[in-house]
């Protein structure tokens, strides 16, 4: 889920690059009725990609095939200023962890990159208005791969990504976060699929229409899946896209596990055992996951991994900074580097207390020897929450394959784990799919 102080779904200029992509999008937001009352989200401006800033010998890292499962990074994009996906930027200013440059530096291949739409309420007009925003976010996906066709590469199966890897481009999968763009119409689903989406995740922080969710302050709401969420699963299996688990409940995932037809995947979820909390899934039901052929991708978002202190003073001063600049995504300009100038004193004299990456070591070493390596991978929702002390943009992954190095684990392993596994799922969905048709 997008950090507040950088994300929201405000856009508003029409954009006229990729006119084929678009007249074939626009025309499927046409038939919903979509892009009569949407405005077009805002361009990601075009540069050449900056060199990087660091240089780094090249190790064993950079020879892997690696994947994120949960970028979150598309979020940016519909922002009133836009984000430049081929210009580096800087963690420690503006918040953001994925970005061509730094894409290079941290030896990240690509991954899937997320359609997110925040939880609301449960009604048809909503659903309209959040089934517009959703398509609108794919398009966003669309049009960055669209202007940038020799750095990116949209891919819906593993032989393209392999393709694509070979002649050297970044891997662009598509994933839903949240059914609840789909209201109560499951067909939807097949209108995500046409525009490239493979993997889907029913439910996010609140309960909806298709499955409880772990985090729900009311608690469970159906018991699982709802009647609608049973139904989700088996188009989804039928359409050949992976089922993600992750923000669902655990007795989502146990059902999930046993409906569905092909292996269920977490992209961004830990380990209960190791620290309690609701977004963190119980060792029995790992197991029971990895012996249905699923995989868990590790998160790094800290409050999910240790106890994090309080800070009363900081708290304070960011919400007067919230309240002084207002919706932070409507900045452009000046004012969003002023906002940005505050927002670093805050830092500075009130630091974010944050978990570090031994205690992220401690989740990932725990899923290995737990389900083994042909069951873990890695989705540390970048530019969603994700981040640790240590490990706070994408740049810093070649540690993460350094220590597993260190730890024992050979080449073979690290490649399962940074896309062979998750590249087994996407497979066998579609494998499943196409049987149904024969």
């Amino acid at each position: 889920m997008p950090q507040p102080e950088f994300r929201a779904a405000h856009a508003r200029k029409q954009r006229k690059h990729a006119c084929f992509l678009y007249s074939t999008i626009a025309a499927a937001c046409a038939a919903l009725g979509a892009c009569a009352t949407t405005p077009i989200a805002t361009p990601i401006t075009t540069t050449t990609t900056e060199t990087n800033a660091a240089v780094r010998a090249p190790t064993l890292h950079d020879s892997l095939f690696t994947l994120d499962t949960h970028l979150d990074t598309p979020a940016s994009f519909v922002t009133a200023r836009g984000f430049d996906i081929l210009k580096r930027h800087d963690v420690e200013r503006d918040g953001s962890q994925v970005d061509v440059p730094r894409m290079d530096e941290g030896g990240l291949d690509g991954g899937f990159w997320v359609i997110f739409t925040p939880q609301g309420a449960l009604s048809t007009e909503a659903y309209r208005q959040v089934r517009d925003t959703a398509l609108l976010r794919a398009l966003a996906i669309h049009e960055m791969v669209a202007r940038s066709p020799d750095v990116f590469a949209l891919v819906t199966t593993p032989d393209e990504a392999r393709e694509a890897h070979a002649e050297g481009k970044k891997i662009v999968f598509i994933s839903i976060e949240n059914s609840y763009p789909l209201g109560e119409d499951l067909s939807l689903l097949e209108t995500f699929y046409k525009m490239g989406v493979r993997m889907v995740g029913p439910v996010h922080t609140a309960n909806n229409q298709f499955a409880d969710s772990s985090t729900d302050r009311d608690g469970p709401k159906h018991g699982g899946l709802s009647p609608l969420g049973r139904e989700l699963v088996k188009e989804a299996n039928r359409l050949g896209m992976v089922l993600d688990a992750s923000h669902a409940s655990d007795e989502v995932l146990d059902q999930m596990i046993d409906l569905s037809a092909t292996p269920v995947i977490l992209s961004h979820s830990g380990t209960n055992d190791v620290y309690d909390h609701p977004r963190n899934v119980p060792d029995a039901l790992l197991v029971k996951l990895a012996k249905s052929g699923g995989v868990i991708q590790m998160n790094a978002l800290g409050r999910y991994l240790a106890d994090i202190p309080p800070s009363p003073e900081r708290d304070a001063k960011l919400k007067a900074l919230r309240a002084k600049w207002g919706d932070t995504d409507a900045l452009t300009g000046e004012a969003y580097e002023a906002f940005l100038d505050e927002l670093g004193a805050i830092n500075a004299e009130y630091p974010a207390q944050m978990a570090d990456f031994e205690d992220y070591m401690k989740q990932v070493l725990h899923a290995i020897k737990l389900v083994g390596v042909d069951h873990v991978g890695f989705g540390a929702d970048w530019d969603g929450g994700g981040g640790l002390s240590g490990y706070r943009d994408i740049t810093a992954l070649p540690k993460l394959s350094e220590r597993l190095l260190a730890e024992g684990y050979t080449r073979d392993d690290l490649q399962k784990m940074w896309s062979g596994n998750l590249l087994r799922l996407v497979q066998q969905a579609q494998d499943y799919a196409a049987s149904q048709k024969s």
